[in-house]
């Protein structure tokens, strides 16, 4: 079973000034969706969702993981990283989160880019147009507060009723004029060493 992939859409934005001041790198973002038939649409509730996640999953998650690379240049040059999905109005949150919450798709992300932490996410239901919305966090460090980011892009015509969007997104760089700080530091000034 191949995934049913009607389109493929790239997104890219590149932040130049921020706050009225020059950046001094651009931070690049970068989205990367595939709009699919959803396979378990219009067959009532699915007990065990197994075989089409090992089928699709996979697929889905080298497919997408080639293109951000290409966008990006580099698996090294990605900094930050997330994925998200949506499921159209005749499908389950569940079928959304299928399809990204296991290692059959996010494992060809994460060690293409040499990734230490777990992929930020979203998951939701909605119709065409539904913005996309990717968070973002350091490869490396999740307390790195300057890629705490999203990714945000809409598909005008998706996802239909009876198909999913599912993304990849990417920073390479992060916030042009970070100033608040990590959250190490907050552990120390707050004492707390477990948070």
């Amino acid at each position: 079973m191949k995934p049913a992939i009607r389109k493929t859409v790239t997104y890219i934005e590149n932040t130049l000034i921020e706050g009225g001041k020059t950046a001094p790198r651009p931070l690049r973002l970068i989205g990367v969706a595939a709009v699919l038939t959803n396979p378990w649409a219009g067959r009532g509730f699915t007990e065990d969702l197994s075989p089409e996640i090992r089928a699709i999953a996979p697929v889905l998650g080298e497919l997408l993981t080639r293109e951000i690379i290409a966008v990006a240049g580099s698996g090294e040059a990605i900094e930050g990283y997330g994925k998200a999905a949506i499921c159209g109005t005749s499908g389950e949150i569940e079928h959304a989160s299928a399809l990204i919450h296991t290692l059959h798709f996010g494992n060809h992300y994460r060690r293409a880019v040499g990734a230490k932490t777990y992929l930020a996410f979203t998951n939701l239901r909605g119709g065409p147009n539904t913005p996309i919305m990717i968070p973002l966090m350091d490869k490396n460090d999740e307390g790195r507060r300057s890629h705490y980011l999203t990714v945000h892009f809409q598909i005008g015509d998706a996802p239909a009723p009876d198909e999913l969007v599912v993304a990849l997104g990417a920073s390479i760089g992060g916030r042009p004029h970070h100033r608040i700080g990590d959250r190490y530091q907050d552990l120390k000034e707050v004492g707390d060493l477990h948070g």
